[in-house]
């Protein structure tokens, strides 16, 4: 599998990584329902053996359960992919979030991530969210000076408009930026993507397949029947007047993935990737059988035809948020 320079670091990605973030498990404010660790690490397994050599995780996906499932997937491994993990959401014992970037905080979430993680020290560590905002610079700056005390080697956002990483990159580079991107999420075209491409740094998006609902499988009859702490369907893209419009998203890409004998969600992958300002996708995985199927994403790539056939779908179907 090939793999991409990752913004100003030493590090060379797959166009795929593991997305950690159903495997926190249910019972938690942003759950994707009840998960398997079994099958999370089997999941996690069957796409390092396949090649992908990054995983991104968070402290908040099923608050700390996420990153202890990865610290045993990739403990004892003869060589260990590359770790990505993020602060600023944090918890009480009501297992209420909230937010901070305090100096005190995030150097309690790193210490507690490497506990979790099983490492010594973290690839990538990332401001999940710039909130509070006041606290911003703070928060970069303690990320900065724990990669100089050698606990994280790169440092990076998420979820950051171009005023934020303005803003915090005058204290520190930033490796890269972790935004939600997608064919039917598209509000980092005009200004965030390209203030990356001209400041070179890394970006890894989340989401490519909007949470699942790009991958094919999807349908009313299922997101109706998806558990109550299953997020997902209180979200506005899983509704109407967005969910119509997506699903017939999903039939432009089921036709085009039947002619390279491809899923619907390897095209969504490949749509975002067809750009080269984003370094790599991060996908979700929640079994073995999954993530052999979703590796091959990595090698995948649209024709301008097929660009333009998405392109104009979503042209002719605009709806408004």
């Amino acid at each position: 599998m090939h793999t991409r320079h990752l913004g100003n670091s030493d590090l060379e990605i797959t166009p795929i990584g593991i997305g950690a973030w159903a495997m926190g498990g249910g019972d938690w404010a942003f759950s994707w329902g009840r998960q398997e660790d079994k099958e999370s690490i089997a999941a996690i397994h069957a796409a390092l053996n396949a090649g992908v050599n990054w995983i991104d995780t968070a402290a908040v996906y099923g608050l700390g359960h996420s990153e202890e499932v990865v610290g045993k997937a990739i403990e004892g491994r003869a060589t260990r992919p590359y770790v990505f993990t993020k602060c600023s959401l944090v918890w009480n014992d009501q297992r209420e979030i909230g937010h901070s970037l305090r100096a005190v905080s995030v150097r309690r979430e790193l210490e507690a991530s490497l506990r979790r993680l099983r490492v010594d020290v973290i690839d990538l560590y990332q401001i999940h969210w710039p909130d509070p905002e006041p606290e911003m610079e703070e928060g970069w700056q303690t990320l900065g000076q724990l990669q100089e005390e050698g606990k994280v080697r790169y440092i990076g956002v998420s979820n950051f408009n171009v005023t934020q990483m303005k803003r915090v990159e005058r204290i520190a580079p930033i490796t890269s930026l972790q935004p939600n991107y997608n064919m039917v999420t598209r509000d980092i075209e005009k200004e965030v993507l390209p203030f990356c491409r001209e400041q070179h740094i890394g970006v890894i998006v989340y989401s490519p397949m909007k949470s699942g609902l790009l991958t094919g499988k999807m349908n009313r009859e299922r997101i109706a029947s998806l558990p109550p702490d299953d997020f997902r369907p209180r979200t506005a893209s899983f509704k109407e007047p967005l969910l119509s419009r997506n699903l017939g998203v999903v039939e432009v890409l089921r036709g085009i993935g039947e002619r390279h004998s491809r899923t619907p969600g390897e095209v969504a992958i490949a749509w975002t990737l067809r750009d080269p300002v984003v370094t790599g996708a991060i996908v979700g995985m929640r079994s073995a059988e999954q993530a052999k199927q979703i590796v091959r994403s990595a090698e995948f790539r649209l024709s301008p035809d097929e660009i333009l056939e998405i392109e104009e779908y979503l042209q002719a179907n605009p709806v408004a948020a």
